[in-house]
């Protein structure tokens, strides 16, 4: 489900669903496991004309020889991609969560049979249906995070590689008091503010291209804390640990200080395209192949950060955040 999706439009203005209304807006009442009778009515929508509901793997069809690789395969799944990256990173039991790290970031946690509605700022969603039992799932995303860094590269020119920001920011002991609110596309969950706009604050005169890469490589460790926070206010259990995949996991520094604003272990799997291989075992299972609880097994951890940071730090750097954070929200108003 599209994040923007939690607001209605009425008279051009946005205003928050609420869980209930957000669980339906797209026809699908995750409740039922069925399209919305009501929803349909509403908008004139006869519910048979739309695509059959079913588990996440099974038969699904055979590809076509002319447009796939020349074969007929048959496909034997159906996941979205941050679903999939839950399976992918073995996370099948209730309270186990993930995080992808990419254009954006993904937090998926595994609630089991129960659909926890958030009171918190995030999604409730079909985490996966198999043998006609659906897993629920907390979702919650930010819209920038890698593009971030993508526009330091592009449209500053502070860098001209990824590669560089680890580097950069390692070579100062600390952020200088900048800060780097990335709303580009205002602030997704869980803050949900379309006006809220980027902001950089905390210039002086001795801040340097190192500093702004440096916040750049911290918000993206603050945007996934606000959503861990979320997280285990809504589940109503401590979190003990993240696993994360995605392109930004080779970043030591970003790793290492996600692991210090968690104050959580992170375990990073060996197989950094936890989505491809959810895919895959997902199809395995639709085949015959393989079972749900086998999933335990594809999660290899490669490597481990540990927080190293004090709590005093921990708290001042939040608090920056967050100041921060209320600088950058509700910027635009309307005319």
């Amino acid at each position: 489900m599209d994040a923007w999706l939690l607001y209605t439009i009425t008279g051009g203005k946005a205003h928050k669903t609420d869980a209930s209304t957000a669980s339906r807006t797209m026809l699908y009442n995750i409740e039922a496991g069925d399209w919305d009778r009501e929803l349909c009515a509403i908008l004139g929508i006869d519910p048979r004309i739309l695509p059959e509901i079913g588990d996440s793997a099974r038969m699904l069809g055979i590809s076509d020889p002319a447009v796939f690789l020349g074969i007929e395969a048959p496909i034997t799944a159906l996941l979205n991609d941050q679903q999939a990256a839950l399976l992918g990173q073995g996370c099948i039991e209730k309270g186990m969560l993930k995080t992808t790290y990419g254009t954006g970031c993904f937090m998926l946690m595994n609630t089991g049979e129960t659909s926890v509605r958030s009171k918190n700022g995030l999604i409730t969603t079909v985490a996966w249906q198999f043998n006609g039992k659906r897993t629920y799932a907390l979702d919650g995303g930010v819209y920038i995070a890698g593009a971030a860094t993508q526009w330091l590269r592009d449209g500053l020119g502070i860098i001209s590689s990824a590669k560089e920001s680890a580097p950069m920011a390692l070579s100062l002991p600390d952020n200088g008091g900048v800060y780097f609110v990335p709303a580009f596309s205002g602030l997704a969950a869980p803050h949900w503010d379309p006006y809220a706009t980027g902001t950089i604050i905390g210039i002086t005169g001795g801040t340097t291209r190192a500093h702004i890469v440096r916040a750049t490589e911290e918000a993206i460790a603050y945007q996934v804390a606000d959503l861990a926070n979320a997280m285990e206010k809504d589940a109503h259990m401590p979190l003990v640990l993240l696993r994360c995949d995605g392109g930004a996991v080779q970043d030591r520094f970003l790793m290492q200080f996600q692991a210090d604003i968690l104050n959580l272990p992170l375990e990073l799997p060996s197989c950094t395209e936890a989505t491809a291989l959810g895919t895959a075992f997902a199809a395995a299972m639709g085949a015959g192949y393989a079972k749900l609880e086998d999933a335990r097994h594809l999660f290899s951890p490669k490597t481990r950060y540990m927080p190293e940071m004090s709590a005093a730090k921990r708290q001042e750097l939040l608090f920056g955040w967050h100041k921060a954070l209320e600088r950058a929200k509700d910027w635009y108003t309307e005319k």
